[in-house]
Protein backbone atom coordinates (compact mmCIF):
# COMPACT_ATOMS: atom_id res chain seq x y z
CA UNK A 1 0.00 0.00 0.00
CA UNK A 2 1.30 3.65 -0.81
CA UNK A 3 1.47 6.07 1.87
CA UNK A 4 0.24 9.64 0.95
CA UNK A 5 0.83 12.32 3.65
CA UNK A 6 -1.65 15.39 3.28
CA UNK A 7 -0.30 18.27 2.57
CA UNK A 8 -1.48 22.19 3.44
CA UNK A 9 -3.66 23.75 1.01
CA UNK A 10 -2.81 26.43 -1.34
CA UNK A 11 -3.97 28.00 -4.55
CA UNK A 12 -0.98 27.15 -6.19
CA UNK A 13 -0.55 23.17 -5.05
CA UNK A 14 -4.56 22.60 -6.15
CA UNK A 15 -4.48 24.41 -9.17
CA UNK A 16 -4.25 21.40 -11.70
CA UNK A 17 -7.40 20.20 -9.98
CA UNK A 18 -9.63 23.13 -9.13
CA UNK A 19 -10.15 26.52 -6.74
CA UNK A 20 -9.82 27.11 -3.35
CA UNK A 21 -11.88 28.65 -1.22
CA UNK A 22 -10.71 31.29 0.92
CA UNK A 23 -11.27 35.19 1.13
CA UNK A 24 -7.46 35.44 2.64
CA UNK A 25 -5.56 37.27 -0.31
CA UNK A 26 -8.84 37.98 -2.49
CA UNK A 27 -9.91 40.69 -3.75
CA UNK A 28 -13.20 42.54 -2.30
CA UNK A 29 -15.58 45.04 -2.51
CA UNK A 30 -17.88 46.60 -0.11
CA UNK A 31 -21.68 46.45 -1.17
CA UNK A 32 -24.74 46.73 0.83
CA UNK A 33 -23.94 50.56 1.61
CA UNK A 34 -20.66 49.43 2.99
CA UNK A 35 -21.94 47.22 5.29
CA UNK A 36 -20.55 44.16 3.94
CA UNK A 37 -17.58 43.11 2.70
CA UNK A 38 -17.54 40.86 -0.65
CA UNK A 39 -15.04 38.51 -1.85
CA UNK A 40 -16.10 37.88 -4.85
CA UNK A 41 -15.72 34.92 -7.12
CA UNK A 42 -13.31 33.24 -5.39
CA UNK A 43 -14.06 29.73 -7.97
CA UNK A 44 -15.75 29.48 -10.95
CA UNK A 45 -18.44 26.24 -11.30
CA UNK A 46 -18.72 24.67 -14.54
CA UNK A 47 -21.58 25.39 -17.05
CA UNK A 48 -22.92 25.57 -20.27
CA UNK A 49 -24.49 28.04 -22.11
CA UNK A 50 -23.79 31.45 -24.17
CA UNK A 51 -21.65 33.13 -21.95
CA UNK A 52 -23.22 32.35 -18.80
CA UNK A 53 -21.18 30.61 -15.89
CA UNK A 54 -21.45 30.16 -12.12
CA UNK A 55 -19.38 32.05 -9.85
CA UNK A 56 -18.87 30.95 -6.10
CA UNK A 57 -17.89 34.33 -3.66
CA UNK A 58 -17.60 34.72 -0.04
CA UNK A 59 -19.10 37.73 1.56
CA UNK A 60 -18.15 39.42 5.31
CA UNK A 61 -21.50 41.05 6.26
CA UNK A 62 -21.76 42.87 9.34
CA UNK A 63 -24.95 43.01 11.02
CA UNK A 64 -27.41 45.49 10.80
CA UNK A 65 -28.96 47.61 13.29
CA UNK A 66 -32.27 46.50 14.70
CA UNK A 67 -35.06 47.22 13.64
CA UNK A 68 -34.07 46.66 10.39
CA UNK A 69 -35.23 50.05 8.16
CA UNK A 70 -35.70 48.20 4.67
CA UNK A 71 -35.88 50.76 2.05
CA UNK A 72 -34.67 48.89 -0.92
CA UNK A 73 -34.61 45.46 -2.27
CA UNK A 74 -32.95 43.68 -5.49
CA UNK A 75 -33.25 41.14 -7.64
CA UNK A 76 -31.48 39.45 -10.20
CA UNK A 77 -33.54 38.31 -13.64
CA UNK A 78 -30.61 36.04 -14.93
CA UNK A 79 -29.77 33.86 -12.11
CA UNK A 80 -30.18 32.58 -8.78
CA UNK A 81 -28.51 33.84 -5.88
CA UNK A 82 -27.73 31.62 -2.58
CA UNK A 83 -26.51 32.82 0.84
CA UNK A 84 -24.26 29.58 2.79
CA UNK A 85 -23.29 30.94 6.37
CA UNK A 86 -19.92 29.41 7.58
CA UNK A 87 -20.75 29.86 10.97
CA UNK A 88 -24.08 28.61 12.74
CA UNK A 89 -25.53 31.77 13.61
CA UNK A 90 -29.23 33.18 12.15
CA UNK A 91 -29.47 36.05 9.79
CA UNK A 92 -32.72 37.74 8.50
CA UNK A 93 -34.16 37.09 5.00
CA UNK A 94 -36.56 39.51 3.44
CA UNK A 95 -38.41 38.86 0.14
CA UNK A 96 -41.43 39.83 -1.55
CA UNK A 97 -44.08 38.80 -4.42
CA UNK A 98 -43.62 40.98 -7.63
CA UNK A 99 -46.41 42.92 -8.31
CA UNK A 100 -47.80 45.50 -11.11
CA UNK A 101 -45.55 47.84 -10.16
CA UNK A 102 -43.03 46.18 -8.77
CA UNK A 103 -42.18 44.60 -5.19
CA UNK A 104 -45.29 44.58 -2.67
CA UNK A 105 -45.34 44.10 1.09
CA UNK A 106 -42.02 42.14 2.20
CA UNK A 107 -42.00 39.14 4.38
CA UNK A 108 -39.33 38.48 6.76
CA UNK A 109 -37.90 35.21 8.07
CA UNK A 110 -35.31 34.44 10.42
CA UNK A 111 -33.40 31.50 9.77
CA UNK A 112 -31.98 28.59 11.84
CA UNK A 113 -28.22 28.26 13.03
CA UNK A 114 -26.42 27.17 9.55
CA UNK A 115 -29.35 27.32 7.07
CA UNK A 116 -28.52 28.48 3.83
CA UNK A 117 -30.87 30.23 0.91
CA UNK A 118 -31.28 30.02 -2.60
CA UNK A 119 -33.09 32.78 -3.98
CA UNK A 120 -34.81 31.98 -7.62
CA UNK A 121 -34.31 34.21 -10.38
CA UNK A 122 -36.06 37.15 -10.34
CA UNK A 123 -37.15 37.24 -6.75
CA UNK A 124 -37.25 40.41 -4.80
CA UNK A 125 -35.25 40.22 -1.66
CA UNK A 126 -33.49 42.72 1.15
CA UNK A 127 -29.39 42.51 1.58
CA UNK A 128 -27.68 40.16 3.41
CA UNK A 129 -28.52 40.53 6.77
CA UNK A 130 -26.34 38.69 9.58
CA UNK A 131 -27.78 38.67 13.39
CA UNK A 132 -25.80 39.97 16.14
CA UNK A 133 -21.99 39.34 14.62
CA UNK A 134 -20.19 39.65 11.94
CA UNK A 135 -20.77 36.85 9.63
CA UNK A 136 -19.04 34.62 6.59
CA UNK A 137 -21.29 33.46 3.70
CA UNK A 138 -20.77 31.62 0.26
CA UNK A 139 -22.54 33.19 -2.17
CA UNK A 140 -23.56 31.30 -5.46
CA UNK A 141 -24.84 33.56 -8.20
CA UNK A 142 -24.54 33.93 -12.23
CA UNK A 143 -21.63 35.61 -13.60
CA UNK A 144 -21.20 36.59 -17.48
CA UNK A 145 -22.94 38.86 -19.97
CA UNK A 146 -26.23 41.20 -18.98
CA UNK A 147 -27.47 42.94 -16.56
CA UNK A 148 -28.07 41.07 -13.53
CA UNK A 149 -29.25 43.53 -10.92
CA UNK A 150 -32.29 45.13 -10.33
CA UNK A 151 -32.90 47.52 -7.22
CA UNK A 152 -36.27 49.04 -6.23
CA UNK A 153 -36.83 51.59 -3.77
CA UNK A 154 -39.64 52.05 -1.67
CA UNK A 155 -41.53 54.97 -1.53
CA UNK A 156 -41.41 54.86 2.55
CA UNK A 157 -39.42 52.53 4.64
CA UNK A 158 -40.56 49.26 6.37
CA UNK A 159 -39.64 48.31 9.57
CA UNK A 160 -38.32 44.65 9.88
CA UNK A 161 -37.91 43.15 13.58
CA UNK A 162 -37.46 39.92 15.15
CA UNK A 163 -39.84 37.84 17.14
CA UNK A 164 -39.76 38.62 20.77
CA UNK A 165 -38.80 35.46 21.88
CA UNK A 166 -35.97 35.73 19.50
CA UNK A 167 -32.95 34.04 21.46
CA UNK A 168 -30.40 33.68 18.57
Amino acid sequence: MSRIVARPLTREGFAPFGDVIDPAGAAHYLINGGQCERYHALATAEAIGPEARVVISVARSQPYALPLALGMVERHPLGSQAFIPLSPRPFLVVVCHDGAAGPVMPQAFITAPGQGINYRRNTWHGVLTPVGAVQDFIIVDRGGAGVNLEEFHFPQSYEIDLPSDFAG
